[in-house]
């Protein structure tokens, strides 16, 4: 059944591997023995069998689907003897899905220094959205300030609001980050995204936030957001608290800020790294919108094996089980309708749960390690931001998330891809793990995807916790870059997010063992010292974990 683990000299490698990266680690400090995992690449590929069968009806959230894969995973864990890991004792956490659809009838207006109100019609002049707390927004004369791009970056020497003063006001930002390297190169930060415009602004005490389009009310772009604009949307849990969003084409934002005083020209040196806040003095804006609220409610499950003398730091093993359904979800599909989601994310939760089957087996450590099935990664990361916003475990001692999204399925790699190179130490440690073996940690390639972002592992990032998301090896042992490369992009292309991703007993589990087997290490270094690691003095993050600093000294 396994072509590539078959073979005498492929086991051989990889209980070499194994014993040597045992000897870097110990279970359970001095004079514990070391611990050799044996992750069971058959046991994997049954596993990703049983829940990406066509019975569990591609796990969509509040289906029968998610019934069924949460209650394996419950079953492996008792098996194993691991305790829950969610609140009050329990397997499982509830996430509570909000999704929000405007009312029609929404107004808004600016009204100038000389007294004079302007008429804004929303989906032409501006677009606005209360999908936030109650859905409801109802703003009265709020100032207006335009702060360029929005971000503070104190690693950039980079501040945009300066000393202005925003509570209760409306703050104006670009769309974006600036390009270059004092950002991040190719590689895009947290700081272009607008959810961390919103926190930024929620943090300083505004009441809305509006992203300027530099572009005419008649350009393709500018019709293309206000074709977007009345989509329901699901509310992403821990989002910033804000009154109300929405967007302003170049006509809007240029009458605004004549009124002010101000030309364009204010506008223009925004990505020199000299300019502050300005307030559209004069100018407020007076805004009324409402929205409908549906309610799902999913879970993320968790299990743990408790620490002996550190049960309060915790170490978090994390993937999610969702994927995006069959025919209820995708209707009017005809022939194969259900989204498997072998690959995306059944490898990855099967990767958890083997990662918990080898933990349970070694000494226990002295600090506490938990096995995290995220709900609706598909829906925008949604479980693991409701874990975020209302963790189990404190944050500000949560030493690491370890992530797992898509299982490699290759024969061995020399390379460990991962998410977000240069961001933190954990992979300082995986390199000082892998380097004995002959691998060594690499970018995952692909800087357009801006891959950090979009998997579970960030929304702990975002709340300062170092987080590590390893990614599919190109640069095979046998065969180099060129064969690795190929081989990924066609399976990408012919499988990613569609129903052919599928179980099939040919899929080669060979470097998803071997890159389990260094998560496994990685883990357990941790649990068993006195190490926190940290982000790197040019991450975004690290201004986030220093406001907890005091939690763990």
């Amino acid at each position: 059944m396994f072509r590539k683990l078959n073979s005498s000299s492929a086991v051989a490698a990889l209980l070499a591997a194994s014993l040597l990266l045992s000897s870097c680690a110990t279970a359970g400090g001095a004079g514990e023995a070391p611990v050799a995992p044996a992750f069971s690449a058959e046991r994997i590929s049954n596993d990703i069998r049983t829940i990406s069968a066509d019975d569990y009806q591609g796990r969509y959230p509040g289906t029968e689907g998610e019934r069924k894969v949460l209650a394996f995973l419950q079953a492996q864990y008792e098996a194993m003897g691991l305790e829950p890991g969610g609140p009050n004792g329990q397997w499982l956490q509830p996430v509570e899905l909000r999704r929000y659809t405007p009312v029609a009838g929404g107004t808004a207006s600016w009204t100038g220094p000389d007294g004079q109100t302007h008429t804004l019609t929303p989906g032409t002049d501006i677009t606005l959205r209360a999908a936030t707390n109650d859905g409801r927004a109802s703003i009265r004369n709020a100032g207006l300030v335009f702060a360029g791009y929005g971000i503070t970056a104190p690693e950039r020497n980079w501040d945009d609001y300066g000393s202005v003063d925003v509570r209760g006001k409306v703050v104006v930002v670009i769309a974006g980050e600036p390009d270059g390297d004092l950002f991040n190169g190719a590689y895009a930060t947290n700081y272009q995204s607008g959810a961390y415009k919103a926190d930024e602004a929620f943090r300083r005490g505004a009441v809305g936030v509006i992203t300027l389009i530099a572009q005419p009310a008649s350009s393709p772009q500018w019709q293309g957001m206000m074709r977007g604009a009345n989509r329901t949307r699901t509310l992403t849990p821990g989002a910033a608290d804000l009154e109300f969003s929405g967007a302003i084409n170049h006509d809007v934002a240029f009458a605004m800020a004549s009124a002010a005083g101000l030309g364009m020209d204010s506008f223009a040196n925004t990505a020199s790294g000299s300019f502050k806040a300005v307030p559209l003095a004069g100018v407020s804006l007076s805004v009324d919108v409402s929205e409908t609220i549906e309610t799902l409610v999913t879970h993320n499950l968790l299990a743990k094996i408790p620490g002996t003398t550190h049960a309060d730091e915790t170490i978090i093993y994390s993937a999610h089980w969702d994927h995006v359904g069959g025919a209820d979800q995708h209707p009017g599909v005809t022939g194969d309708n259900i989204w498997n989601g072998a690959w995306d994310n059944a490898s990855g939760t099967i990767g958890v749960l083997e990662m918990a089957r080898q933990l349970s087996r070694a000494p226990r450590p002295q600090r506490t390690i938990v096995f995290a099935h995220m709900a609706a990664e598909e829906m925008g990361l949604l479980g693991s931001y409701g874990y975020a916003a209302n963790p189990v475990y404190p944050l500000e001692t949560t030493v690491a998330d370890i992530n797992i999204d898509m299982l490699p399925l290759s024969p061995s790699t020399r390379d460990v891809p991962i998410f977000g190179k240069g961001q933190n130490d954990l992979e300082d440690r995986l390199e000082a793990l892998a380097a004995p073996l002959g691998r060594y940690v690499s970018d995952d390639h692909q800087p357009e995807q801006g891959f950090y972002y979009r998997s579970d592992h960030f929304p702990f990032a975002r709340m300062g916790v170092p987080a590590i998301m390893p990614w599919h090896g190109w640069d095979w042992v046998e065969g180099g870059r060129e064969a690795g490369e190929a081989a990924w992009r066609a399976k990408f292309a012919a499988d990613y997010h569609k129903p052919s991703d599928e179980w099939s007993e040919d899929l080669d589990f060979t470097s998803a063992v071997e890159n389990l087997t260094l998560l496994y290490h990685l883990g357990l270094d941790l649990a068993n010292s006195r190490d926190w690691p940290g982000w790197k003095p040019t991450s975004e993050f690290a201004q986030v974990r220093a406001r907890s600093d005091a939690a763990r000294r």
